[in-house]
């Protein structure tokens, strides 16, 4: 069985490279927000770099994974704009308004994080 550390330095690198794929041309970074010792259930925050490795902490994202009886769910929110809709994504995204929790349209910049969620979930349904 891997340790912790392990399993959280998987997870990072998982992430970061999916958000790399996702979210071109940015660079990311994975951070834990959390002392979590598992692949289901952490924070993490999503540092975001431009092509030339100059920070652009407007597109920084947090992500937290979570499970719910036998699903695995995602929620990801922008860091520095509390309101932006933020996207849980379960079985299918559903974007939602931070303050009221009320569905509502995807942002016009919202069809790369559906990608993210999607793909993040796919990697980590298999870790069960």
């Amino acid at each position: 069985m891997a340790t912790p550390e392990l399993v959280n330095s998987n997870l990072q690198q998982l992430v970061a490279a999916a958000a790399d794929l996702c979210r071109k041309p940015w660079r990311h970074a994975v951070l834990p927000l959390d002392d979590a010792q598992r692949c289901d259930d952490c924070n993490l925050r999503l540092e975001v770099r431009q092509a030339d490795g100059e920070r652009y902490p407007a597109a920084d994202l947090e992500i937290e994974i979570y499970r719910s009886g036998n699903d695995l769910n995602l929620t990801l929110a922008w860091c520095h704009d509390q309101q932006r809709p933020l996207l849980w994504q379960g079985s299918h995204p559903v974007w939602m308004e931070p303050e009221s929790g009320l569905r509502c349209e995807r942002p016009v910049d919202g069809a790369p994080l559906e990608a993210l969620a999607r793909r993040l979930r796919a990697l980590l349904v298999p870790l069960d």
